[in-house]
């Protein structure tokens, strides 16, 4: 069995880490966009339900395939330098 060397799980963690940082701030960003658009907002924040909660799903897939698509990385990806993985190179 290949054992995983530790710049691969340092690639692993900053893919996870990029990740939860586009969710979180893809979330906030659109979905405070969207409440304020539909006057869903609050002192304390916003709150989204029924179509407006499915519109904002389709926003951030939305996000995630066109920033992968235009410019090869998420926002989050970009900020910790997380590479693409090349589909000729093997991944072991």
């Amino acid at each position: 069995m290949p054992t995983a060397t530790p710049n691969r799980h340092r690639a692993t963690w900053r893919r996870v880490a990029a990740l939860v940082l586009d969710l979180i701030g893809s979330f906030f960003v659109f979905g405070y966009a969207i409440a304020l658009a539909t006057g869903n907002t609050s002192e304390g924040g916003f709150s989204l339900d029924g179509g407006w909660a499915l519109l904002l799903i389709a926003v951030v897939v939305a996000y995630f395939v066109l920033m992968k698509r235009l410019f090869g990385a998420t926002l989050g990806q970009r900020a910790l330098r997380v590479r693409g993985a090349i589909a000729d190179r093997p991944v072991a």
